[in-house]
């Protein structure tokens, strides 16, 4: 038995020690391996970390698209094959220039954009034993004295080297230096255009070819808006910056704050500018692997990117395009009669006087091309950035005043004859004297006498012949501009645009000039707001906010379709009229009368037509103040023309204005041609589509476009 546990002992130990043994040697093999990756090799492992970074930059995307009304693109991006160069935080200007040159053997680069100082850096940086010579022993003993500074010795340098020696510069190396340049006006982390415009295939392939030995540069798809429609709206679809002058300065630290780089392209004008935050997109963001040279390791998708969301716009591109030119036509034409040299320009706003969309924003203008021809520009922002005296088409305004202040009663009648004021030599009159008239007749005739009537009453006046112009001018101006303001006349449309205009107040408030306010011959009022104002009356009463984007869309990647709604643009009003709906409705009939019934001042125009026409014509005696210098202060004759129609039904608005349009007492009616032409252009073109009148792209959508009335509003 002791026997038995004595071996028992002895047998258990031996097994101990050789796991002890085998664990002994594990660890010994194991701190000989650290021991050698630490000691032998620890300084090559550190060198291997020490050598790359991660670096992430963002990779700009394409920006949002722009669709008409029926789903036609207006505003597209071209793809193009770029050359890109990233600098990073280590990189050098002896690398930049080393890699530039040798991108230089590779491409072509446009040179024509070198400064001469950017020459005479290169030639300093290319020759510095030459360029050290240039500064005298004196000079450089002064530099040792520290009486001058390295910035004084480079730009004595500058100043000494010869045009010789700035015209060697020539060939391969100017092109190195064009793309140097290009490289160094980038900031760290952020991709610089090298080359976007006239890549050819085999410089794009090259260069990709050789991306390992071109540290930081890269081949990639850029784009440049692409204008379906050419010159058509471009004035309100705006303008981008370029790669090269990036964000404004003045608006850098705002863009800045948005994640933006400070070489993005963004939105210098127009709806470019104001839907900014839409059409911009979602970066994509590649995070780099680099060695300390600048050379890319490895790349790695942190964030795919996002093309920028969509505009849809109330603009109708077929209606636009037809208005244009219905413009270009009328204006050529009248050019060619007397008395129309300072004849330049014509606007016209047509609009939804329910929903406040703007179905067409046409405007021209009459200037020189860079080769000093004779042509027509687009001009549309002028609806809503020039302003003028309109004449009798704020009529409506005017006697919808008097209602309200009790100054008339509907239905008054007042006799329209030559008016005699103390210390004026001519009588004030209409264009022609009507005895008895009522608030109707005085709107379809446009009599001016009945409109002074009514303001001299509610100034508390009288009108004695012969006699002094008696009326509390200060109060009855005040009342006059807030109640035109309720129309839009005299105050921002609040049209989703940038630089919108008020107009321009009368800085006076003497008794004669209260009477040209009353007729449209002293306050200037915009194109955007005239259409507004006939709105307003045509719906009844609301001021309509007029709007160009319709809606917001997601992007998709086929090609001209659109994606699911963001956001669809609803009609918002502004203010309702505070006056009685019959008093409205009457003003409406006088404008009827206009258009249809008798010697309406518009029943030569649009007699005849079958879609049932209201408005208020308009001729004012007004000021040059155009770019004619020699002319400035001239007497001309400005037009306009306001209408809705169909009248018991109004599903469109319109309002014409043709500044400076004749000089004399007669003229080319170019704003009833232009109005009757757009008129019969909008309703033709109804006829003619399909009845929805939307096009398949919207449809398909599930987004069908009704007015208040229930009516489509695809025209």
């Amino acid at each position: 038995m002791d026997n038995k546990k004595k071996k028992k002992k002895t047998h258990v130990p031996f097994r101990l020690n050789m796991v002890f043994f085998v664990v002994f040697m594990l660890f010994s093999i194991l701190i000989l391996r650290l021991g050698e990756l630490q000691i032998v090799f620890g300084d090559d492992f550190k060198r291997e970390i020490e050598r790359t970074e991660d670096i992430t930059v963002n990779n700009p995307v394409p920006r949002g698209k722009m669709f008409d009304r029926n789903g036609k693109i207006i505003v597209d991006n071209t793809p193009l094959n770029a050359i890109t160069y990233t600098k990073y935080q280590t990189t050098t200007q002896k690398a930049m220039l080393k890699t530039a040159a040798q991108l230089a053997k590779l491409i072509t680069k446009d040179t024509s954009k070198v400064p001469v100082r950017d020459k005479k850096d290169f030639w300093i940086m290319k020759h510095p034993d030459e360029a050290k010579a240039k500064i005298t022993k004196k000079e450089w003993d002064l530099y040792d004295q520290k009486k001058l500074d390295n910035k004084q010795i480079y730009k004595l340098q500058i100043d000494r080297v010869t045009d010789e020696e700035v015209e060697s510069i020539q060939g391969e190396d100017l092109e190195t230096l064009a793309i140097y340049r290009d490289f160094n006006s980038g900031f760290a982390l952020t991709p610089q255009i090298v080359k976007n415009k006239e890549v050819t295939p085999e410089e794009f392939a090259v260069v990709s070819e050789n991306l390992e030995n071109l540290p930081g540069v890269d081949t990639t798809t850029d784009w440049e808006r692409m204008y379906a429609f050419g010159d058509t709206l471009k004035s309100i679809l705006g303008d981008v910056t370029t790669s090269e002058a990036g964000i404004p300065k003045e608006q850098l630290e705002k863009y800045l704050a948005h994640d933006y780089s400070r070489n993005d392209r963004v939105g210098k004008s127009y709806l470019e500018l104001k839907y900014e935050d839409v059409l911009h997109g979602q970066k994509a963001k590649v995070k780099n692997v680099t060695d300390k040279a600048g050379k890319i390791l490895s790349t790695e998708v942190v964030s795919e990117g996002k093309r920028g969301k969509d505009l849809v716009l109330t603009i109708d591109m077929d209606l636009q395009q037809q208005v244009e030119k219905i413009i270009e036509e009328e204006m050529w034409s009248a050019k060619q009669k007397p008395g129309t040299a300072l004849l330049d320009r014509a606007f016209v706003v047509l609009m939804n006087p329910h929903t406040g969309e703007v179905l067409s924003l046409a405007g021209k203008q009459i200037g020189k091309d860079s080769d000093g021809k004779t042509v027509m520009k687009d001009f549309a922002g002028g609806n809503i950035t020039t302003s003028y005296n309109v004449g009798s088409a704020v009529k409506g305004a005017t006697i919808l005043t008097g209602y309200k202040t009790g100054a008339i009663k509907p239905g008054d009648y007042l006799v329209d004859e030559p008016l005699f004021f103390k210390g004026t030599p001519k009588p004030k009159k209409s264009w022609k004297t009507f005895g008895s008239i009522n608030d109707l007749r005085a709107l379809q005739v446009s009599s001016n006498v009945y409109m002074w009537k009514t303001v001299i009453a509610m100034g508390q006046g009288k009108y004695i012949p012969k006699g002094p112009l008696v009326i509390d001018t200060e109060k009855t101006f005040s009342t006059m501009r807030q109640s035109f303001s309720q129309f839009g006349l005299g105050t921002r449309t609040g049209v989703d645009l940038p630089n919108e205009m008020s107009g321009f107040p009368g800085s006076d408030n003497k008794p004669g000039l209260l009477l040209d306010f009353a007729i449209g011959q002293y306050d200037t009022y915009t194109t955007i707001q005239l259409a507004q104002y006939v709105s307003t009356i045509a719906n009844g009463g609301n001021r309509v906010q007029p709007h160009i984007v319709k809606e917001i869309r997601e992007p998709i990647m086929e090609n001209n379709e659109l994606g699911p709604i963001v956001e669809e643009i609803q009609p918002k009003v502004l203010n309702h009229l505070d006056m009685k709906d019959e008093w409205i409705k009457r003003v409406q009939e006088g404008f009827k009368m206009v258009m249809q019934v008798g010697d309406g001042t518009g029943v030569g125009t649009f007699k005849g037509v079958s879609y049932n026409p209201a408005g208020k014509t308009g001729t004012a005696q007004a000021f040059y103040d155009g770019p004619v210098k020699s002319q400035k202060n001239a007497e001309v004759m400005n037009l306009s023309l306001v209408s809705f129609a169909p009248f018991d039904n109004p599903e469109v608005a319109m309002a014409v204005v043709v500044p400076w349009a004749y000089q004399g007492n007669t003229g080319p009616s170019i704003n009833m041609a232009i109005g009757k032409r757009v008129m019969d252009a909008y309703f033709d073109l109804k006829k003619s589509r399909p009845v929805g009148g939307t096009a398949e792209g919207v449809q398909q959508s599930g987004n069908a476009d009704t007015t208040q009335n229930g009516q489509q509003s695809g025209q």
